[in-house]
């Protein structure tokens, strides 16, 4: 089993050191989902929410969020993003929206966490914005879906 990257010898946090890394395209992409009543999600698909546009407003926050997830997560490098995007959809399954974030970067270490904190903080603003009309939603199955690139090579999550 791999040891942690990010606990010194004596068990102390440590920041990892990229600096003998090479630069390389690195892409991450996360996803989460906020379930809600049927009628929560209506009220939000017809743009009636008090607070204003839900998925606009949802899609700028993850995205802000990707950018200052070094100032969030205490052993995070920070990084200079080449993109980020969140997509937010309906899932009358659910009933709720679907958030998948990407982000990407070239860089000497990767951009998983940039990509869990889009799809996390994504769902919080919903779960803000819509909390007046719904306080039994759940933000649920935040996770990594795919990374590509640097030494580790890359991963794919399989199918549940």
């Amino acid at each position: 089993m791999a040891s942690l990257t990010h606990i010194g010898a004596s068990g102390e946090a440590d920041m990892v050191d990229v600096g003998g890394k090479d630069k390389t395209e690195r892409t991450a992409i996360a996803e989460g989902a906020v379930v809600m009543k049927p009628e929560t999600l209506a009220l939000i698909l017809e743009g009636n929410a008090k607070k204003g546009d839900v998925i606009a407003t949802a899609r700028i926050a993850g995205i802000m969020a990707a950018k200052r997830t070094h100032e969030l997560i205490p052993l995070c490098h920070p990084l200079l993003l080449t993109k980020v995007s969140v997509d937010i959809v309906p899932d009358e399954a659910l009933p709720g929206l679907r958030v998948t974030a990407l982000a990407r970067v070239t860089g000497k270490t990767g951009v998983e966490m940039e990509a869990l904190t889009a799809a996390s903080v994504a769902c919080l603003t919903v779960y803000d914005m819509a909390k007046a009309v719904d306080r039994e939603m759940t933000v649920t199955g935040i996770r990594l879906v795919e990374k590509r690139g640097g030494k580790s090579g890359d991963y794919r999550r399989q199918a549940d």
